[in-house]
């Protein structure tokens, strides 16, 4: 225990610095692993007494609490605590060396390696289909030939030395002008597809591009404006078979069902879990993130011709492990396929900050680890600027939407679909939850306000600030946000109880909203809510349906089927997550948001599962706000981070809330508020 005690106060430390480093990484992992693995084993023990077992479990809730925090602050962590979660060499190895620490014997011996692969080449959860080994052995003729892939070499001039990728990034948020952010497209022919159904034209155009030959797109058109039937007819059009679409665990079957829709002559194959089942000689191979490490050694070599990347901001965290496997693909199809069809497609690109453009960038090949590659290169030479020059930003914003930047708004391209607006529902929370959360929150802002003025008493002396010291506040907020030895209530698990006590109101609305309008979308993010709503509706006899994480694909169809055809079916319970991308709920035009997203992103994609193509009547999400609490701050936050993509993409000159971390900008709302009452 003392080990384990030591190695996460290691982990806990490292975390704060950013990026995670791959040695906090491999301890994070195995220091996790130890403790599940521990917990099993005290359970387990009928030796000692039962005070010494709670002592035990005690003990390791603590460690495990300060893993969970650490999570908290890089989310990309997360993917380690998954059951498949590949554990390197470095990982074994480390784990001994702490069994040996306390004294115990390891149970196996593992190879010592000094080398932690990022990427492993082969592991012993990658795994190669039957039917893949058949496609390989069934024709010769069927081997990809990688000889003619190119091999673009750039050719630096007066740019060689500058430093361009923070300028080009830069380029989004201070040269938009007033102009999107699209690359011009063609006119196209037709918009029938041959024998299938009818595009819009917005569509056709993306279609109509990729058959001219262009082969890189980060298609960022606003959710619901049809992606994925572009993405697939620009496969077609392309001919870039086989193609590689990777998409989250939820939306793969969608997809599946999309390619038979739109490329009816082209079979599209699902893999799941190890790939029993696909067909190995299909044209479209359809991978989740979720099981992409057990497959990324055959998907690597199988000469792939095109890469489709569905919610391309699933990779927007460099370190974590998927964007690694993403990115090795991308890297692996380029170096082996001439001119490879790379598509991102992603309808909120931007996240947090300008620098999630990074990882999509380096996907679509036109940037690596540190400069712009040889097209983009070549382009910026052209342009006679460098960076210290007034128009280079104007121009290099330019030169990278030619590259295939492509992003239309529903006002502008779907006249026909109605208008949307968000409504805000104030509730009142007089019940004792209420008075719990309220006196908490107010505990919280007394602890603010302590730590602030101990820290003006403390200061050098001859600092004098006139009224707030806003920047001692964020320090302060910092403070509060990093320091995991206190107990007391923080602002995740304070919003995660104010959702549970609005769960009940929030279901009252939606029932009279079912009774009085018709289908209601009802979106949650914790599991705890949603079964609040569930026994609300219940309980006044309306009909529903649920989408959970949990779900099997078969499951999930069933519930969406039994909310979008049966008419008795009044509301589906969503959750945020699961829910969030990748279906068609236009049947209902009212949505009700019982819980807040950290993200405007979040917010926008739940909503846009109804206000899409094909939606027929104005759309309404009403989001539940609970009064006189943080909830009203954080609505603040979130709209204020709606300006990003707007600025970048959609060429406002709003201004943009650059923050990425939403927890220390509510402490520094609740720090600023607190102190101006004095």
């Amino acid at each position: 225990m003392s080990v384990l005690a030591r190695a996460v106060r290691e982990v806990e430390a490292g975390a704060r610095r950013v990026p995670v480093s791959p040695t906090t990484r491999t301890r994070f992992q195995v220091v996790a692993l130890l403790v599940r693995e521990e917990r099993a084993r005290a359970k387990a023990d009928q030796t000692g007494s039962e005070s010494h077992r709670a002592e035990q479990l005690k003990r390791l809730d603590g460690i495990a609490t300060i893993l969970a925090k650490t999570a908290a602050r890089d989310t990309s962590l997360l993917a380690l605590l998954a059951e498949d979660a590949v554990v390197s060499d470095a990982a074994k190895t480390l784990r001994r060396d702490m069994v040996l620490a306390a004294g115990l014997e390891p149970e196996v011996e593992p190879v010592v390696t000094t080398e932690t692969p990022v990427v492993p080449s082969a592991t012993e959860r990658q795994v190669v289909p039957q039917s893949v080994i058949s496609r390989r052995l069934a024709n010769p003729f069927l081997t990809p030939d990688f000889a003619a892939a190119e091999q673009n070499k750039a050719r630096p001039r007066r740019l060689a030395t500058w430093e361009l990728l923070g300028p080009l990034l830069s380029a989004f948020e201070r040269a938009a002008g007033g102009t999107s952010a699209c690359m011009d497209l063609p006119e196209p022919s037709a918009t029938r597809v041959q024998n299938g159904p009818e595009l819009m034209r917005h569509q056709a155009q993306l279609v109509a591009a990729a058959a001219a030959g262009h082969r890189t797109f980060l298609l960022a058109d606003e959710p619901g404006l049809g992606k994925t039937a572009q993405a697939l007819l620009a496969a077609q059009a392309a001919d870039a078979y086989p193609l590689l679409v990777v998409v989250p665990n939820v939306v793969k079957t969608n997809w599946a069902r999309e390619a038979n829709l739109w490329t009816p002559g082209r079979p599209a194959t699902v893999i799941h879990g190890n790939g029993d089942t696909i067909d190995g000689f299909a044209d479209i191979v359809i991978v989740n993130y979720e099981v992409l490490d057990r497959h990324v050694g055959w998907l690597g070599d199988l000469g792939f011709r095109g890469m489709v990347l569905d919610e391309a901001h699933f990779i927007k965290n460099k370190t974590s492990q998927r964007s690694q496997h993403v990115l090795q693909l991308s890297e692996r199809i380029r170096a082996r396929t001439a001119r490879p069809l790379l598509m991102a497609l992603t309808g909120t690109p931007l996240i947090n900050d300008i620098e999630d453009f990074r990882a999509i960038w380096q996907f679509l090949g036109w940037i690596d680890e540190k400069k712009p590659r040889a097209e983009l290169m070549q382009a910026l030479e052209e342009t006679g600027l460098t960076p210290v020059d007034p128009g280079f930003y104007a121009a290099a914003r330019a030169r990278v939407i030619d590259l295939g930047v492509v992003r239309r708004r529903k006002v502008d391209v779907a006249s026909d679909i109605p208008a949307r607006r968000i409504a805000d529902l104030p509730v009142e929370l007089d019940d004792d939850a209420g008075r719990s959360i309220r006196e908490a929150e107010r505990e919280l802002a007394r602890r603010l306000v302590t730590r602030y003025e101990r820290a003006l008493e403390t200061r050098s002396a001859g600092i004098v600030v006139d009224g707030i010291d806003h920047e001692l506040v964020r320090r302060v907020a910092a403070w509060e946000r990093d320091d995991t030895s206190k107990t007391d209530e923080n602002v995740f698990s304070m919003m995660r109880r104010i959702g549970q006590a609005k769960a009940g109101l929030a279901a009252d609305y939606t029932a009279q909203l079912a009774r009085s309008v018709g289908k209601v979308v009802f979106f949650a993010k914790h599991v705890d809510v949603m079964d609040v709503a569930e026994k609300t509706f219940d309980k006044r006899g309306i009909r529903y349906s649920s989408i959970r994480g949990n779900q099997t694909p078969a499951a999930r169809e069933k519930s969406i089927d039994a909310f979008v055809n049966d008419p008795d079916v009044s509301v589906v319970v969503c959750s945020l997550s699961a829910a969030g991308v990748g279906l068609n709920l236009q049947v209902a035009s009212n949505i009700v948001l019982a819980e807040l997203s950290w993200t405007d992103a979040e917010q926008t994609q739940a909503i846009d599962r109804v206000h899409r193509i094909g939606q027929e009547e104005p759309v309404t999400a009403w989001r539940i706000i609970a009064s006189q609490t943080i909830d009203t701050s954080i609505v603040k936050l979130i709209d204020s981070k709606a300006g990003l993509a707007a600025r970048a993409l959609d060429g406002s000159d709003d201004e943009v809330s650059m923050s990425a971390d939403m927890q220390l900008e509510a402490l520094v709302v609740l720090l600023t508020d607190a102190l101006s009452q004095r």
